[in-house]
């Protein structure tokens, strides 16, 4: 890749300015839109639902990167799908067919993820990354923005970018929670694809030069 994917994550925007929320995103040079999809079961939270995704595909051309911390996620892939996102995310914890749910993903006609929480090892998922696009690595304990980044989880980033040499594969690797200016070394050290941000894009006062920032920073580590 030559620069990271940045996805901006509207966990943290104004839930009353939504259609100024994705301008702010398309005009600061973001990627993709992430949509966290909560549902007061697997994380603490709710958040929204399909319609969210299907008002957001009207208002913006971006990728929707919808990720999904509900339970069973398998009975909503479809409806996620004909909202109009582009890549849905499922967490390895909430999914007990984990591959089925991934095969009807992509037979959705969507790019499939697959998602772990900090306390999850890698071996969890290992079986699945031939069958993904992408592995969402929650730096924070899912469910709230705002967090700090737990340093234990770029290490985890580093020990998957191994794996997937080794194996062979090209899954995109998705760092989020607790990523901003403060952490951006960091992160760039560790090396992910995509990084998806919350608070930190939407309290910046300049999101263009943010966004410049972070790829700045792994553009001098020579990572993308």
């Amino acid at each position: 890749m030559n620069r990271p994917i940045i996805a901006p994550s509207l966990l943290s925007a104004d839930f009353c300015e939504i259609s100024s929320a994705l301008r702010s995103i398309e005009e600061s040079g973001s990627d993709w839109v992430h949509l966290d999809v909560m549902d007061g079961n697997f994380v603490p939270p709710i958040t929204f639902g399909a319609k969210m995704v299907n008002d957001t595909r009207a208002h913006t051309k971006l990728p929707l990167d919808v990720h999904l911390m509900i339970a069973d996620p398998e009975r909503h892939v479809r409806s996620f799908a004909d909202a109009g996102a582009d890549w849905i995310t499922i967490h390895a914890e909430a999914c007990i067919h984990g591959h089925r749910a991934i095969q009807s993903i992509r037979e959705c006609g969507k790019r499939p993820g697959i998602s772990i929480v900090p306390s999850t090892p890698l071996s969890v998922i290992a079986e699945l990354l031939p069958f993904v696009d992408l592995v969402l690595v929650m730096t924070v304990n899912p469910g709230y923005g705002g967090q700090k980044i737990l340093p234990f989880c770029l290490d985890k980033i580093k020990r998957l970018k191994a794996l997937r040499l080794s194996l062979k594969l090209d899954f995109l690797i998705s760092s989020d929670g607790g990523i901003g200016p403060d952490t951006i070394i960091e992160v760039a050290e560790a090396g992910p694809d995509v990084i998806v941000m919350g608070s930190a894009f939407f309290t910046a006062a300049d999101k263009s030069s943010m966004v410049g920032e972070m790829r700045e920073a792994f553009a001098q580590r020579g990572i993308c």
